[in-house]
């Protein structure tokens, strides 16, 4: 059938599976957006600002495991995409961003509104296409989904200039974008690996985000059974595994536990799942499992080798690798070592104390995974309060922690709670932030309150920047330069100026009185401020360029 390139879009993302698209609309996106009032089978979520729109097509994918999408006008439209396009990119999570662009014929004469996002966004992104003509945009759009969910997950952009939307196409319908195969890994190659788990006697299982987005740990759980190997995980890996598991270890890297850090460096092997060994895990690539053989699983083949020598890479999608490899694993016994690690953990492990009632992040996390249990989903930002929801996290599902892990993207966690609001609808959202990560997408609480969200952001309110605080205690001399900002921001009140409700804690008891109220609060989102001093610091911590030996517990 002949329809305008526009009503092609709509049509495109429908039998993709789309029914929610988060953006902004404006002059070169103004037929699209026209084809979405028409069509009204696809849910469009209007966000304060571009980045927030990003932020929670993000949010969405990684709740869901479906692909994103996020829509914005040309110009600073589409660049205020950028840190959401990146943050997707670096954790690998498929999203595709359309952009609206000036019409092919004033392209390239400084037109209004006019950028070049393909080239700004071409590292940061899997792929990225101009449509230059009419016949080609159905078919740019398939191959962008297709692109996007294909081996390792990315985010794609499809820019289209204003005339192709108003172009007549002819269009076709087709069923979803099917997904590019998976390499299969060699049976001589699973071999060597189960030889080298079968050898081990001192081994460690590191868990990545690759697990999550293979949908992979009931199948890993299955190998941890059976090789009895402790675990431990990286950011990204975070709500998988619980505290109380007997194999937990915990996080492991800069702010991960004494215990895995101290298990990865006396391991005999690690068996590394779905993870790119970044300098926040291995601070010290040389020092980092120096005793070790390794045995990496990724999808990506460039991430073998990359920065961390693998005895036994093997390239293929984690679920599908392991399942292939668990029938050629045998029962292992490792209780000794595990035995050793558990008396490690009694004597060096690192925890968190406050004063009788006083508000510390080791117990808001808690209280909040105690009153939310297994039904919450948990987004952050970026700095302290970030580490200490991960490190106190004690949920253990998958798509339950969200956050920007490999661009560290502050303003991430109120856009990732609309998307993931939308993406699960029945359970709640929890958002978790620090009160200079909230004032970068403050304005996102406007989305919440308009489609009655019922998000429970909780602010780590210690009047600093406090990771960079953090560090420049350790390794500036307590010289603070401007991360004591002096703001004095009133959380609760600027909630309540959107619509929202807004409360503030300086006390334990306060806390888990307001938090009682939030959760109870189900038609719109509520707004903890919750006062903590300033001093406290995100401990264990291994510095950066050094190793497990130099790992700062007090």
């Amino acid at each position: 059938m002949l329809i305008k390139g526009a009503q092609a879009v709509i049509e495109t993302l429908k039998e993709q599976g789309v029914d929610t698209v988060f953006g902004y609309p404006g002059g070169s996106v103004l037929e699209i957006y026209d084809a979405l009032y028409e069509s009204g089978d696809i849910r469009h979520i209007l966000t304060a600002h571009e980045q927030g729109a990003a932020h929670a097509a993000e949010g969405y994918s990684r709740a869901s495991g479906k692909v994103g999408v996020a829509i914005a006008t040309s110009g600073p439209g589409a660049t205020n995409l950028v840190t959401g396009i990146a943050s997707a990119f670096m954790d690998s999570i498929p999203v595709v961003f359309i952009t609206g662009n000036v019409p092919t014929s004033v392209i390239g004469k400084d037109s209004f509104q006019e950028i070049y996002i393909a080239g700004i966004t071409m590292p940061i992104t899997k792929h990225n296409f101009i449509v230059r003509r009419p016949e080609d945009l159905v078919p740019t759009l398939r191959n962008a989904f297709t692109i996007a969910k294909s081996g390792r997950p990315g985010p794609v952009l499809v820019d289209i200039p204003r005339d192709i939307t108003q172009a007549d196409i002819e269009y076709t319908p087709c069923g979803t974008a099917p997904t590019k195969p998976n390499p299969t890994v060699m049976r001589d190659d699973l071999r060597l690996a189960a030889q080298a788990i079968y050898e081990a006697e001192r081994p460690v299982m590191f868990i990545g985000g690759g697990v999550v987005s293979s949908s992979a740990w009931s199948i890993v759980k299955k190998l941890i059974e059976r090789t009895d190997m402790p675990v431990c995980h990286s950011l990204m890996a975070t709500g998988l595994v619980r505290p109380t598991d007997a194999f937990d270890l915990g996080m492991v890297g800069m702010h991960g536990s004494a215990t895995s850090a101290y298990a990865v460096k006396n391991c005999d092997l690690l068996v590394a799942l779905g993870t790119r060994f970044s300098d926040r895990v291995a601070t010290n690539a040389r020092a980092f499992a120096p005793n070790a053989k390794i045995v990496h699983i990724d999808i990506d083949a460039a991430e073998i080798d990359k920065t961390i020598h693998a005895g036994v890479g093997l390239i293929g999608d984690i679920k599908k690798t392991v399942t292939s490899l668990l029938p050629l694993v045998e029962q292992k016994d490792c209780s000794k070592w595990r035995s050793e690690l558990d008396e490690y953990k009694k004597e060096h492990e690192y925890v968190q104390k406050g004063e009788k009632n006083e508000l510390i992040p080791k117990t808001i996390i808690e209280t909040v995974w105690k009153k939310f249990s297994k039904e919450a989903i948990m987004t952050t930002d970026v700095g302290q309060h970030q580490m200490w929801a991960a490190q106190y996290c004690t949920v253990s599902r998958s798509r339950s922690f969200l956050t920007s892990g490999g661009l560290g993207a502050m303003g991430f966690g109120y856009g990732g709670a609309v998307g993931a609001s939308f993406a699960c609808p029945d359970r709640r959202v929890i958002h978790i932030t620090g009160d200079g990560s909230f004032h970068m997408n403050i304005a996102e609480i406007c989305t919440a309150v308009t489609y009655s969200l019922p998000i429970v952001t909780i602010v780590m309110n210690n009047e600093a920047l406090g990771m960079v605080r953090q560090l420049q205690h350790v390794a500036m001399g307590d010289r603070f330069s401007t991360t004591i900002h002096g703001r004095k921001t009133d959380f609760a009140r600027v909630a309540q100026g959107f619509g929202a409700q807004g409360i503030t804690c300086c006390t334990q008891k306060e806390f888990e009185k307001a938090l009682n109220l939030a959760k109870n609060t189900l038609d719109r989102p509520t707004v903890i401020d919750c006062r903590i001093a300033q001093e406290l610091l995100v401990l264990p911590m291994i510095p950066g360029g050094k190793g497990a030996d130099d790992i700062i517990t007090e």
